[in-house]
């Protein structure tokens, strides 16, 4: 993977703090990435259970579930997306705690934005040799860097373009209903934008080819098993 955090990688930011959350959001937006911003546990969990981010930043002194909690039912379910960890505690119990439950990092608030970068560029780096890739043979991929190789074309997804990409590829021939995809793209509790469905396959389909995704009508939409 290449050592910078490339442009439109989704990080998901779970921060009960608002003015934090608001300088944390402007900050790491005008660096390029697109933000989820969640300020409890519960609803954090919901937003990674959804998938595609690059990576998570995770407050311990949440409202709910704990960060510690989030942290371990995460890893828990298998999902090793890259996690640091951003915390007023600055005692080396919870910190420890925190590295033993999976965390990549820790920063210990206050820290300036150029530090965050720096250190989730050294995690994005770490991650780089256990990059994977999944595929119907004619669309590639990349789990680690959310990009998308389609005839000849590439580009790297956004967090919801990825989510919604990687659902549907996950299982080509598999048709996901737009309830199915709506769910993987905000969980079982989450507000539903209008039409994103259809927006994001629009884009997708804009930056690659209309036959990248298909759509069987009265069902939804597929990737197909064995691509033609």
């Amino acid at each position: 993977m290449n050592a910078v955090i490339k442009a439109n990688a989704g990080i998901l930011l779970i921060e009960d703090d608002p003015m934090i959350g608001r300088s944390l959001s402007r900050a790491l937006q005008d660096a390029g990435m697109t933000m989820d911003w969640k300020r409890d546990g519960t609803s954090g969990l919901e937003a990674m259970r959804a998938g595609g981010y690059s990576m998570v930043l995770l407050d311990l002194g949440l409202p709910g579930r704990s960060g510690f909690e989030v942290l371990k039912e995460m890893r828990d379910q298998g999902d090793d997306t890259p996690l640091l960890i951003i915390t007023a505690r600055d005692g080396l119990d919870d910190l420890v705690s925190g590295l033993d439950l999976g965390a990549d990092d820790y920063l210990v608030k206050p820290f300036g934005i150029r530090e965050l970068l720096a250190r989730m560029r050294a995690v994005m780096r770490r991650q780089g040799s256990s990059s994977s890739t999944i595929g119907n043979g004619e669309l590639v991929l990349d789990l680690a860097t959310h990009e998308a190789w389609y005839r000849g074309r590439s580009a790297t997804l956004s967090a919801k373009e990825f989510t919604l990409m990687h659902a549907l590829v996950e299982h080509p021939g598999r048709i996901l209903s737009r309830s199915q995809i709506e769910e993987r793209l905000y969980g079982m509790n989450g507000e539903i934008e209008s039409n994103v469905v259809d927006v994001l396959i629009f884009y997708l389909r804009k930056k690659f080819d209309n036959e990248i995704i298909r759509n069987v009508r009265g069902l939804g939409w597929m990737v197909p098993k064995n691509p033609s």
